[in-house]
């Protein structure tokens, strides 16, 4: 048995902690919680002093590479930066090689999840073809064998009659729908936000209209259709608009926002650093501003890290030719607390809400509780404590991330599963 003493715990439904021990039994599942616990016959103790006991976040947006992309990363490199972050639970994404678009391919990828991760590895499933956007992926078969959502990861189905039959057929199926908000009309080669950086930079710009325009469509399609759908990586503040707009209506649509959105803008990213270059790319300041807000407000219903892995090699090419995406998993929690939580921006009950219970609950699963015949899972943040964010430190084959080589407040000591 293990006793993890003198920690406070955090819940969705108080900002307010709760200052317990809580004994854990060899089956892992927590015994008790009460004020004061006294070692038992046999028992490890787990002196928690100072610290905050969190529910196992869950993050709806994981790239994890594999199969076909594992000089990226590996679902078992995956698994551990995720749980050195304090996430207990995830998403896959399907752009792996082949896409994940059948249920026989649902099924190989869940074999080898339950081979290598030490946390569940929930699989999505294609909603085209190889992502192609020609014609529609085995739904039949990717239900029976249980995948979560459906969705062509940072591919926009490209034909709004194609789309409108994606969710009809997942309506039948009860399935979710997600995507990614993108106009590759509009976004063309571009590799920054448009406006007065990519300008003085000399890149080509990806302009906002580009996610607000595929966004409002996709919303009109889930109207119409009464698909249940998600939004992914939302980056505007006119698409946090339409978003709210589409809730006042009734339509059955969620959306998630990443924690670079929320920490940054396209002005960092003004030195050519690829590690500031992210798909849907980092937008202006007042638009970071309105997603913090929405944050707040509840307009925004979860927090996703989109960690997507590159080498360090691809990640060194020139900012135009470099690949989009960064890893994720292990400083969402440490940067959010260091930005915003730490500073008393939101408390620690907004993010076991926004990256943890929300998220599962987006996808029917039940959130994670600290409470007495649970399993334990959760993690030891200490508040007191700091993060060199360094190669050295971080457990994913990725080492990509604008946090590289910054000290953050707080520091996660233990993940308990």
């Amino acid at each position: 048995m293990r006793l993890f003493k003198n920690g406070t715990i955090a819940s969705e439904e108080t900002p307010e902690l709760q200052k317990a021990d809580i004994l854990v039994d060899d089956e892992g599942v927590i015994h008790q919680i009460a004020e004061t616990i006294e070692a038992v016959d046999g028992s490890t103790t787990v002196d928690c002093d100072g610290c905050v006991i969190v529910p196992g976040m869950f993050d709806l947006n994981v790239h994890a590479r594999e199969p076909g992309f594992e000089h990226k990363e590996t679902l078992s490199s995956c698994g551990e930066a995720a749980i050195h972050g304090g996430v207990t639970g995830l998403v896959l994404m399907p752009d792996t090689a082949p896409p994940v678009d059948s249920g026989n391919l649902v099924k190989s990828l869940q074999d080898l999840v339950s081979e290598v991760s030490r946390i569940p590895m929930h699989t999505s499933g294609c909603l085209t073809k190889k992502r192609e956007g020609k014609e529609l992926a085995g739904f039949s078969g990717m239900a029976s064998r249980g995948v979560t959502m459906l969705t062509d990861a940072d591919h926009e189905v490209p034909c709004p009659d194609l789309l409108r039959r994606c969710m009809e057929y997942a309506k039948d199926f009860d399935l979710l729908v997600t995507t990614h908000g993108d106009t590759p009309a509009l976004t063309k080669a571009g590799a920054i936000n448009e406006g007065h950086v990519s300008y003085k930079l000399g890149l080509p710009g990806i302009p906002a209209i580009s996610q607000e325009i595929a966004l409002d469509r996709d919303i009109r399609v889930a109207q119409h259709t009464g698909a249940r759908l998600h939004l992914q990586q939302v980056s505007t503040a006119n698409s946090l608009k339409s978003i709210a707009a589409a809730k006042e209506a009734g339509t059955q649509v969620t959306c998630e926002v990443s924690p670079y959105h929320l920490l940054l803008t396209e002005e960092d990213a003004d030195d050519y650093n690829t590690h500031f270059k992210m798909d849907p790319p980092l937008r202006l300041q007042s638009d970071c501003e309105a997603l913090i807000r929405g944050l707040l407000d509840g307009a925004i219903d979860a927090i996703a890290s989109n960690h997507a892995p590159h080498t360090e090699f691809e990640k060194s090419a020139d900012f135009a030719s470099a690949p989009f995406g960064i890893s994720g998993l292990e400083t969402t929690v440490l940067a959010l607390f260091d930005r915003f939580i730490s500073e008393g921006t939101f408390g620690w009950n907004l993010l076991v809400k926004k990256y943890s219970a929300e998220p599962r609950r987006i996808v029917n699963l039940d959130p994670v509780k600290i409470a007495e015949g649970e399993k334990a899972e959760f993690f030891i943040f200490d508040p007191n404590g700091e993060t060199l964010v360094s190669k050295d430190y971080l457990k994913t084959k990725s080492p990509v991330s604008p946090f590289l080589g910054q000290t953050l407040k707080g520091a996660i000591r233990e993940t308990v599963i």
